[in-house]
């Protein structure tokens, strides 16, 4: 947090210095980001990211989007690079990004954007992503379900105040909880850690985690979290 003193502010611990919340994925056949925020280059650097063949949007939020036009790098490489959005996020990205939709004075090195509007399942490579939409305050965003062969592997959900039962449902046992818990404290568009763990005994993941943590919830509260449950913390990598 900008002019903060707190502790978690100046932690010594590396798992409290957190950038903004997005996932990297990549299988055999194809490789995704999930939200390009303003911390997007930062990260690509940082975990050597070379491969990336499509991004993917929960919401329009500055926090996911401002890192987009750095794509282009991975545009260049590709010829251009498919983008995959709600309808709604879809607009506010070509309107923030003209430049990059209009294909006006675009030189060699532009970004390329291809859209491709989320409205259900669709597949990257031999996974199937279902968008999950949830309630993030007085908006609906998405979050998405990765499956592989049939089998629930990862269940998205960054930004949320709530998850519906028929949510609930849907993602009913998945390997891997990625949740929304800000902090202790109720907040107006994010889940508290109560709610998160209230859902997450809902779902009975394999795992949970929780993630979008703001600097009230520092990396070593985790041990006051029931078993299977733990924050994330930038660079950690899952493999299934």
């Amino acid at each position: 947090m900008i002019g903060c003193d707190c502790e978690v502010c100046h932690s010594s611990d590396p798992r409290d210095q957190r950038l903004r919340s997005s996932i990297y994925v990549e299988t055999s056949e194809c490789a995704w980001v999930v939200d390009t925020g303003t911390d997007f280059r930062t990260q690509a650097l940082r975990e050597n990211i070379r491969r990336l063949d499509a991004v993917v949007f929960t919401h329009s939020h500055t926090d996911h989007i401002m890192g987009f036009d750095d794509l282009r790098r991975y545009s260049h490489d590709l010829g251009s690079i498919p983008v995959y959005a709600s309808a709604e996020t879809m607009r506010d990205l070509e309107r923030v990004y003209e430049f990059a939709f209009n294909g006006l004075n675009r030189f060699p090195g532009y970004l390329v954007p291809v859209p491709h509007i989320v409205d259900g399942p669709f597949q990257l490579g031999n996974t199937l992503l279902t968008p999950l939409p949830v309630p993030h305050g007085k908006s609906t965003v998405n979050g998405y379900l990765f499956s592989r062969g049939g089998e629930k592997l990862v269940a998205y959900l960054s930004d949320c105040s709530a998850v519906p039962d028929d949510i609930v449902r849907e993602i009913a046992q998945v390997k891997v909880l990625i949740i929304d818990a800000l902090r202790r404290k109720p907040h107006p568009t994010h889940l508290s850690v109560s709610q998160a763990l209230e859902v997450a005994s809902k779902v009975r993941p394999s795992q949970t985690l929780f993630t979008h943590v703001c600097h009230e919830l520092p990396q070593s509260s985790e041990a006051d979290l029931p078993p299977g449950v733990g924050i994330a913390y930038d660079g950690l990598k899952l493999k299934l």
